[in-house]
């Protein structure tokens, strides 16, 4: 049986236990943010990144919060409302802070007069990034874990994560593995397309299509979200959603580049 063991709790220092999700959280913002650098230098939004970060990090933060309690976890929370707003008690979404981030971002563009797909297409490398390393968070964790495989392969979590909670000793699919490293596939393709000539807005619309489907097939193998119409989890109709959306853009931006 393979085993993996994660360490959800680095070190204790003063009584204090820093996790490893928050350290691994922290690295990844950090990164995303030196790409996102990289990626702007010598434009308009360079002076406007480190404002637009802050602002983004809070809607993120509240559109996961949202999309967790609301969408991915309501069945539970629910019941314990009291609940809702303890966010230090874990439970975000990546999809939801996706929607967050790119709502700030709309906002922060129309009151400052930038143009809102060309700021886009500059961060979505850094941001795909950024979700790649957090997924190690998750793993690290010990959420966002998969369903049991029926086998001896898979990721078998220690006792004091989710993982264990729901399923004990059983191997899991990696599903939040694989959804990084699909995640720096997809940064890698972004980063390759990031100087071709494309539409102003169609790197933001591969992006939200690659991840929504790379998201869409990989929660097939999750075993940690309530399921739906179709048996599907919210993460799948969310990315079904995002994906009509994205070719919505990438017609419309298409259509006037043509004009």
């Amino acid at each position: 049986m393979r085993r993996q063991k994660m360490k959800v709790v680095l070190f204790t220092i003063f009584g204090f236990s820093v996790r490893s999700y928050g350290v691994v959280v922290a690295i990844s913002i950090l990164l995303a943010y030196g790409i996102a650098r990289v990626l702007t230098k010598n434009t308009v939004y360079e002076k406007h990144l480190l404002d637009f970060l802050l602002y983004s990090m809070i809607g993120a933060i509240i559109g996961a919060r949202i999309w967790h309690v609301f969408f991915f976890q309501w069945p539970y929370y629910s019941k314990h409302p009291g609940e809702i707003f303890a966010i230090w008690n874990g439970g975000i979404s990546i999809l939801g802070a996706v929607v967050g981030g790119l709502i700030v971002m709309f906002f922060y563009t129309r009151y400052h007069k930038l143009n809102f797909f060309e700021m886009a297409d500059f961060l979505v490398p850094a941001l795909v990034l950024g979700q790649g390393f957090g997924r190690i968070a998750c793993l690290l964790n010990g959420d966002a874990f998969g369903s049991p495989t029926g086998s001896s392969f898979g990721l078998v979590y220690p006792p004091g994560t989710q993982a264990y909670d729901t399923y004990g000793s059983k191997p899991l699919w990696p599903a939040e593995v694989w959804e990084g490293q699909g995640d720096f596939v997809i940064f890698a393709l972004l980063f390759m397309l990031k100087d071709k000539k494309l539409p102003q807005g169609f790197l933001l619309s591969i992006y939200i299509i690659l991840y929504s489907i790379l998201r869409f097939m990989l929660e097939i193998l999750r075993g940690d979200s309530p399921r739906y119409l179709f048996h599907w989890t919210a993460g799948q109709w969310t990315s079904v959603c995002l994906i009509m959306v994205a070719l919505t853009l990438g017609l419309y931006n298409f259509k006037k580049k043509a004009v």
